[in-house]
């Protein structure tokens, strides 16, 4: 991935709870966002379109582009259309691939942009990342951390259950990554932002022990302000690094491979939880694998229908998809053949959790 560029610049609005939205006109009418009113507001296809609808009164005569597929030819066409008059600030409502495709499309210009997130699938309702599907390939581009971020309790109750745990896979995948990050300071040298792990690690620390589930408020609460947090980490080395390490490697790779497979979220706890066996941290991987068993996440490569030959082939393919990325996949540089034995060490594991 890109190297993004490095920023403490932080969210100018952050605002987690019920009836959040109600206050998306006053937030837009703050001066350093929007001077004179002009806003491109972007939706997808389903509750994006609904917000809209319930908030047109605080919007007043924003333009609203409805976009879908995630895609960075969809988030280029939408670049296209802002171009066409001078908006003051972008506005995106929706679940992670709407407000993507809104970051990538205002970062083009230079433009404000506002993440209203109906869903917690993943950190990117914060981050500066867009991960958009390029050639049927996804890919991660750097943009601008978003100005302020809204999570509506109300809307994401409302969401896609199975989207929204997914946002726990994200978060706990974390410890995953920084425990990459720690290996690649060992082995290789690399720098170690430590305010960046402390705003990745203290998300998925809560999540990874916390009590309740996504009916329950404080709890939701909690995922949210741990998938912003994580974003910021991002946005604070100027890099994924503490968010992304063989986890996400495995990720991408089933992405490629296998569309359709999982969700990010879904995909980046089971590839942490593999990771994490791979390192041979016992008591990470109990901790992590009650988690996700908790939450009804996959744990094993069946649980997303993939056949032990699938999971092993992107496994050895994932280190392909961060050619520049230092982890345990790299670390141990497994044939297919060890990937496989590993793999039966694995799910026996994961069995007597």
């Amino acid at each position: 991935m890109p190297l993004l560029a490095r920023s403490i610049q932080t969210p100018l609005h952050i605002d987690v709870r019920r009836g959040a939205v109600a206050d998306l006109g006053r937030i837009l009418a703050d001066g350093r966002i929007s001077a004179g009113g002009d806003v491109a507001v972007v939706v997808g296809p389903g509750l994006g379109e609904r917000v809209v609808n319930l908030i047109r009164p605080t919007l007043g005569a924003a333009d609203v582009y409805t976009t879908s597929g995630g895609t960075l030819d969809a988030a280029l066409e939408l670049s296209g259309k802002l171009r066409a008059r001078s908006y003051d600030a972008v506005v995106g409502i929706g679940g992670g691939t709407t407000v993507d495709t809104a970051k990538y499309a205002a970062n083009r210009w230079g433009l404000p942009m506002i993440s209203v997130a109906t869903s917690l699938a993943n950190d990117g309702i914060a981050s500066p990342v867009a991960s958009l599907i390029h050639d049927g390939i996804k890919g991660s581009y750097g943009v601008h951390i978003p100005f302020g971020v809204i999570v509506d309790l109300d809307f994401v109750e409302n969401g896609s259950e199975r989207a929204n745990r997914g946002g726990i896979g994200d978060v706990i995948s974390n410890i995953s990554a920084l425990a990459d990050w720690e290996l690649a300071r060992e082995v290789r040298g690399e720098p170690v932002d430590g305010l960046a792990s402390s705003l990745a690690r203290m998300g998925a620390e809560a999540i990874l022990t916390m009590p309740g589930d996504m009916t329950d408020d404080a709890f939701v609460t909690v995922l949210a302000e741990a998938l912003i947090s994580s974003g910021l980490a991002m946005a604070v080395c100027g890099s994924s690094r503490p968010a992304s390490g063989g986890c996400h490697e495995i990720m991408h790779a089933v992405d490629s491979l296998f569309p359709g497979t999982a969700s990010h979220g879904e995909l980046a706890g089971l590839g942490a939880l593999f990771c994490t066996f791979l390192r041979g941290d016992e008591r990470r991987f109990a901790q992590m694998a009650q988690c996700l068993a908790r939450h009804r996440l996959p744990r094993v490569p069946a649980d997303v229908d993939l056949d032990a030959d699938q999971f092993v082939e992107a496994v050895a393919f994932a280190p392909r998809t961060r050619p520049d990325r230092y982890t345990i996949l790299e670390h141990l540089a497994m044939s297919p053949d060890e990937i496989s034995r590993k793999l039966a060490q694995y799910v026996d594991a994961v069995a007597d959790h």
